[in-house]
């Protein structure tokens, strides 16, 4: 995908047709605005992210894509088609939930099956593509267990198989690895992106986790306030924010500003440096050619296992943070570093204005 940023994409920020596409789509819940003049175009097959902190209008965005709610203003068309007024059951979407949404009731086969007999699929066809679906998801053999004898993950992978057997050209997914632990939602993380590359169906995920948006997604639609900051690929979305608030969200970041970034840089301007390209040095070091130098006290020391975080107060002000894997260095070496003086020094390329 191209690494693209603008804030209000159209169709020509890929090759591939556009599969959703938000025009001043907009959603008030009386006195509050909860989706404020969406312009986005998803395309055809990828992985997209909406990502951003609790109601800043992600999930509102995805209830109208599937038409659980109606817009206040805007429109939205789906392969082309205007589906802005129309039912749920009339748009070719399906979506996938936190929590499971399955029938305790029924077997596996039978919560998979259950869209097509609503739509009336012979019994032999029905039969056939919900294994098939089950299958596409590793939980062949299955068949007969119910929802209750499963795991959590294998329940989410059922509610996968029972959304991907309609076929839809567009699988909307509501933070659907939420109610997993860290381990099985890593583990999910990965499976989901095979999955949809197997598939060639676009998924619109929704999530508030910055680490999950990066590394599941094609691209990733940062959200804030009711509105889109940025639409990029990970990468362009990590390493060069457009605006402070997508700095600050997407992983972790310093914005070097004001008397600090005049003093430190020669530009007053705010400046976004990932504490991962920063190196602690001595305080006597001297920068390299085309590197930026800030002096400073180690104020805080946090010892992770595989990486250390620095907390480093500035001679010129303000505070920027470090991130130093643990190559040959223990716990005790770096927690002494606490109150000692350093040089703090990054290449020039890895300072992103924004705002």
């Amino acid at each position: 995908m191209p690494e693209a940023t603008q804030v209000s994409p159209t169709a020509e920020v890929g090759a591939a047709p556009v599969a959703v596409s938000l025009r001043g789509l907009s959603k008030s819940f009386g006195d509050v605005v909860a989706v404020d003049g969406v312009d986005l175009d998803i395309l055809d097959g990828e992985f997209l992210t909406l990502l951003g902190p609790s109601g800043s209008g992600k999930t509102t965005v995805l209830r109208l894509i599937a038409g659980f709610e109606m817009p206040t203003a805007g429109g939205i068309e789906l392969n082309g088609q205007d589906v802005t007024n129309r039912a749920p059951f009339e748009r070719d979407v399906n979506t996938v939930f936190q929590d499971y949404a399955l029938f305790p009731h029924m077997s596996v086969l039978q919560n998979v099956e259950y869209g097509l007999r609503v739509k009336r699929v012979p019994k032999g066809e029905r039969r056939q593509r919900a294994l098939e679906a089950l299958a596409s998801v590793q939980l062949a053999g299955f068949d007969e267990r119910k929802p209750a004898q499963m795991s959590g993950g294998q329940r989410q992978r059922v509610a996968l198989a029972r959304a991907l057997v309609n076929r839809p050209s567009v699988l909307l997914l509501d933070e659907p690895l939420g109610a997993l632990d860290l381990k099985l939602r890593e583990q999910m993380q990965v499976e989901l992106k095979q999955l949809q590359r197997q598939v060639g169906i676009t998924f619109i995920f929704v999530t508030h986790d910055q680490e999950e948006a990066l590394t599941m997604s094609d691209r990733i639609a940062v959200f804030n306030a009711g509105r889109v900051e940025q639409v990029g690929t990970p990468a362009a979305v990590y390493e060069r924010p457009l605006t402070p608030f997508v700095a600050g969200f997407v992983g972790t970041s310093n914005l070097l500003q004001g008397t600090a970034a005049q003093q430190v840089l020669g530009n007053a301007g705010v400046f976004s440096i990932r504490p991962e390209k920063i190196r602690i040095a001595n305080a006597l070091d001297a920068p390299a050619d085309g590197e930026h130098a800030a002096a400073g006290v180690v104020r805080e020391v946090v010892y992770a296992g595989a990486a250390t975080r620095f907390v480093v107060d500035l001679e010129a002000g303000g505070y920027l943070v470090a991130l130093q894997q643990n190559l040959q260095t223990s716990s005790m070496d770096v927690l002494s570093m606490r109150g000692r003086q350093v040089q703090l020094i990054w290449r020039r390329e890895h300072e992103t204005p924004v705002g």
